[in-house]
């Protein structure tokens, strides 16, 4: 995989009972995937984003510039 540098965010659902895994930078859905474990879905997340990165350049679409964040120390 190149080194794409997209944000993922993994966050608990109580109501699903699982990790939720989503790409900001993408619109469309707000979850992607998801995991019953942290690792599961780090791991769940990174097999998307390839997948997702694979149908945009076989769509011939662009693929969205990553959002870049910067730490902010009080």
């Amino acid at each position: 995989m190149n080194k794409l540098k997209y944000t993922i965010i993994i966050q608990w659902s109580e109501e699903d009972n699982c990790y939720l895994v989503g790409f900001p930078d993408f619109i469309g859905q707000k979850w992607r995937t998801h995991g019953d474990s942290y690792e599961e879905a780090i791991t769940n997340g990174v097999k998307v984003l390839e997948l997702l990165t694979e149908d945009y350049q076989l769509a011939g679409e662009p693929l969205p510039i990553p959002k870049v964040y910067q730490d902010q120390v009080a």
